[in-house]
């Protein structure tokens, strides 16, 4: 697998393993990840084992989202909901680890997926954000729990907003939008229509939870614009494809 995107800052902390994959057409269904989405689940299983083949070592935690703001701490070292998704965790939407060889993984297809790391105690976290989650400030809420439960200073936090859909494709009535109005340049107005920027209200809400803006790294790829190397549920009109955003705490670190 050669066809990934990865964070620099992420990328400099010799304790944290992460990646964003990316469409391949050399592997089935372009190298979706996704079992909940009634895919082929030999393909999709055949296309995960690639991905552990790469990190042999580590354990995956796949969790069952639903645009939830459900929290669940990882603290033991398993596969969960790798290879069935009956045994995925149910009902969430943001996983924290601070167990040594545990791959945190979030599937997406235009939400926000967030990567987390605290470089201080080495914690990682990953995060679903689309706008329901975005709403019940799932990224605030995730790092009070970082803190709550090990103590994490927001200041040791790095973030990586991994590709979503931009404001520049992201069309919405005011039934979603008004939720966002408090913050700061949340959407473009265009008619009665509303272009949001929901890695831009994310960042805010990391920066209102005290994770300092040097800290933050935006991919700057929109899904919908480059969709022909990520998955796009709006541009290809309810795609099945899922592409996956996964950190852990490396094992020998």
């Amino acid at each position: 697998m050669k066809d990934i995107y990865s964070f620099n800052k992420l990328s400099q902390e010799s304790s944290c393993i992460h990646l964003v994959t990316t469409k391949n057409s050399k592997y089935p269904l372009n190298f979706s990840l996704a079992l909940h989405t009634n895919q082929n689940p030999k393909d999709i299983l055949f296309n995960r084992k690639t991905i552990q083949d790469r990190f042999p070592n580590m354990n995956f935690v796949v969790a069952n989202q639903t645009h939830s703001s459900n929290i669940a701490i990882i603290s033991d070292r398993e596969d969960i909901g790798w290879r069935s998704e009956k045994e995925a965790i149910r009902d969430c939407d943001a996983l924290i680890t601070n167990q040594k060889g545990v791959m945190l993984t979030i599937l997406t297809a235009d939400c926000v997926p967030i990567l987390l790391f605290d470089t201080k105690l080495k914690i990682a976290s990953a995060i679903h954000a689309g706008w329901r989650g975005t709403k019940e400030n799932i990224a605030i809420k995730t790092i009070e729990r970082m803190i709550d439960e090990f103590g994490s200073n927001p200041k040791d936090i790095i973030a990586g907003i991994a590709p979503s859909i931009g404001r520049c494709c992201y069309e919405v009535d005011w039934s979603v939008a008004k939720y966002f109005t408090n913050y700061k340049n949340p959407f473009d107005k265009i008619g009665d229509r509303y272009m949001l920027d929901l890695p831009n209200i994310n960042i805010q809400q990391l920066l209102t939870v005290g994770v300092e803006e040097k800290n933050i790294e935006m991919s700057n790829i929109c899904t919908s614009c480059e969709v022909d190397n990520f998955f796009s549920y709006r541009k290809e009109n309810g795609c099945s494809g899922r592409f996956m955003s996964m950190i852990g705490v490396k094992n020998n670190s």
